[in-house]
């Protein structure tokens, strides 16, 4: 049962961002974008010369698996839930840092030289993106004095880790725009390699990598919603309904600072992320662990 609905959040979760993402970023319709997947999926494939075939296979897999295992701890109701590990944000943790795994072996697979800077590029920005997700999902789970995420979603019924800790929520959009290579956080897939680690992907293998990222990025908008909007919890509607909502907002969030984040060169995007933005996290960590002790 908690499987299904599971996968059914993060089926229709995935046509909606597909669907907002041709609207809000394209300009186009939905109708175009299924017409272009469908492009792709009888598209030759072209290989590049010698290349490590089967890490380029396994990247997408991984990739969309570890947006599945995210996905699985977050709580669709009370007792509607796939995993309930006890460090349920240790698991989503462990995801995070195996996406960069995967962005990079996607990358160097390919046995080309811009699929292999872009890999590069996004292991330089994504390991300090994944620091600053930690330090606010720590502080989202003081409150809740547990690691466990159906545990943080039922501390918030008094109010929303968005109201005790008003910085968490900002920096932990800055992980959904690193994790599904969008906006000035991507630096694995961007125009200026012609595409990064995509470049020299075709056919099916490029269909299948746009598939990942939008898997991931319904799973990071679930933990989202979870850890600082009250994830299932709301008034009259079913708990499942709400989750869904919720998602959506921080999902169509993230698109609309994909379109107005202006890029930085990556050595002034470490320069933030190591000077301005890690002590911010250190802040809204300190910040939420004196609301914690009140």
């Amino acid at each position: 049962m908690a499987a299904a609905a599971s996968l059914a959040v993060l089926l229709l979760g995935m046509v909606f961002a597909a669907a907002a993402a041709a609207r809000l970023l394209q300009g186009g319709s939905p109708l175009a974008m299924a017409c272009d997947s469908a492009r792709l999926l009888l598209q030759q494939r072209v290989p590049t010369e010698r290349p490590d075939a089967l890490n380029l296979a396994l990247a997408p897999l991984l990739y969309f698996a570890l947006a599945v295992i995210g996905l699985s701890v977050v709580p669709l109701a009370p007792e509607l839930v796939v995993a309930r590990p006890d460090a349920g944000i240790v698991l989503w943790g462990a995801c995070e840092a195996l996406t960069v795994v995967a962005v990079f072996l996607h990358g160097w697979s390919a046995n080309a030289p811009l699929p292999l800077i872009g890999a590069y590029r996004y292991v330089a920005v994504g390991l300090p993106t994944m620091l600053l997700s930690m330090f606010v999902l720590i502080g989202a789970a003081l409150p809740a004095e547990s690691l466990s995420l159906p545990a943080i979603v039922e501390s918030q019924r008094d109010g929303w880790n968005l109201l005790r800790q008003p910085l968490g929520l900002p920096l932990f959009l800055l992980l959904g725009l690193t994790l599904s290579l969008r906006g000035p956080f991507d630096y694995g897939d961007s125009t200026d390699l012609a595409g990064g680690t995509q470049a020299e992907a075709s056919g099916r293998a490029r269909l299948g990598w746009r598939v990942a990222k939008l898997a991931m990025l319904v799973s990071f908008s679930a933990v989202a919603a979870s850890a600082f909007l009250g994830g299932y919890l709301g008034p009259l509607l079913p708990p499942p309904l709400w989750l869904l909502l919720k998602s959506a907002a921080v999902l169509l969030l993230v698109l609309a600072l994909e379109r107005t984040l202006a890029r930085t060169p990556p050595a002034r995007m470490m320069t933030l992320l190591w000077v301005v933005l890690m002590p911010l996290a250190f802040v809204d960590l300190l910040v939420a662990g004196l609301g914690a002790l009140r």
